[in-house]
């Protein structure tokens, strides 16, 4: 036996069944923002690294330590570089122009006593030479005589080079040891890590007798009081991020308020893993109480309207049409858009009743 189905109960059906929301256009206040997410970081935090390799002998600060500029975080074991200083500075020591004035000396003697053997020679010779006038003498004692002399003024100034030579090598070799010693003692304050910036020790990622290298990271410092944000903005929307734009900011440590920030810098290069730009932005009333690394919800606000003729952002079709009452599409100019609402800068009037897209 077969039942059949009223027709008015198949009309409600299908009626009830295609039934679609409706509205109007409405003014009201609009604003555009670009969703940032991040976290918070203290100003001018920096991570601390080694300029040397080798195992940590002793960490001079804890955590939530205040330290200033110079300061000596940590040291390295540095034993093989302390012992090149050691030789270095011994190697100065006796090459310092004072220990080899002695040298100096004995020469400068030698130059004197080379001097007055000329000056003798020059006095026979000329004696012998007045003799020769006289016809007295032979030719072989002017001749030896002439030869003394020679020999006595070649010796004179062969002293006089030695001497400059001796003395231009002790002074180049002080210097050199110095130079040594001075690198040395560079080298060996590379075992010690010192602090570039007053600030707070908020991390250290070391202990005693870990090995630490130039590439790895020892601790973590910044400013114990101010702090900001970085914020992650998508390839997509960097275009429309200005420096100088408010912040809407929120956390999670603060739950049901808001707080608000500038733009302050955006990273001119992208980050290719995460196809986002860095977007530095400061509190313009800061909250009590902030740690680095606590997580933060941006919306950075490109643009605001407080009165505009809008729809609610999902009556939208491709972006650009709407469907009116009658079952007609029609095109419209999109202006400013958040994730709620859209502004109607033409195409609509709060006239005209529009529908919902079926989905």
């Amino acid at each position: 036996m077969k039942y059949l189905v009223p027709a008015y109960l198949v009309m409600l059906f299908f009626s009830c069944k295609n039934k679609t929301e409706s509205t109007f256009p409405v003014f009201q206040s609009i604003t555009e923002s670009v969703y940032a997410p991040g976290n918070i970081k203290s100003k001018d935090q920096y991570q601390v690294f080694s300029s040397a390799n080798g195992i940590i002998r002793h960490i001079n600060v804890t955590e939530g330590d205040r330290v200033k500029k110079g300061d000596i975080l940590l040291s390295i074991d540095n034993e093989t570089s302390r012992l090149s200083r050691d030789n270095a500075q011994l190697a100065a020591h006796y090459s310092s122009v004072d220990l080899n004035r002695d040298k100096l000396a004995e020469l400068e003697s030698n130059i004197t006593l080379a001097k007055t053997r000329m000056q003798l020679d020059s006095s026979l010779l000329e004696r012998q030479e007045n003799l020769w006038k006289q016809d007295i003498g032979s030719r072989n004692e002017l001749e030896q005589r002439q030869l003394a002399l020679k020999n006595s003024r070649t010796n004179y100034i062969s002293t006089l080079l030695r001497y400059s030579q001796l003395k231009k090598q002790i002074a180049f070799a002080a210097l050199q040891s110095k130079k040594n010693l001075d690198i040395s003692s560079s080298t060996n304050d590379d075992y010690n890590v010192r602090a570039k910036k007053d600030g707070k020790v908020y991390t250290i990622l070391k202990e005693e007798g870990e090995m630490v290298n130039t590439q790895m990271p020892v601790a973590i410092i910044g400013d114990a009081k101010d702090f900001l944000m970085d914020l992650q903005v998508d390839e997509y929307d960097i275009s429309k991020v200005r420096i100088g734009q408010k912040v809407i900011v929120g956390m999670d440590s603060y739950k049901g308020q808001v707080y608000e920030a500038i733009v302050t810098k955006i990273d001119p290069i992208m980050n290719d893993k995460t196809r986002s730009f860095k977007v530095e932005a400061c509190f313009i009333q800061q909250p009590p109480g902030l740690y680095p690394n606590l997580t933060v919800e941006g919306n950075i606000v490109i643009s605001s309207k407080e009165r505009a003729l809008t729809i609610p952002a999902d009556y939208l079709v491709n972006g650009d049409y709407v469907t009116l009452s009658n079952g007609k599409k029609k095109k419209v100019d999109i202006g400013l858009k958040d994730y709620q609402r859209a502004e109607i800068l033409k195409g609509l009037t709060i006239h005209d009743a529009i529908r919902k897209p079926l989905k």
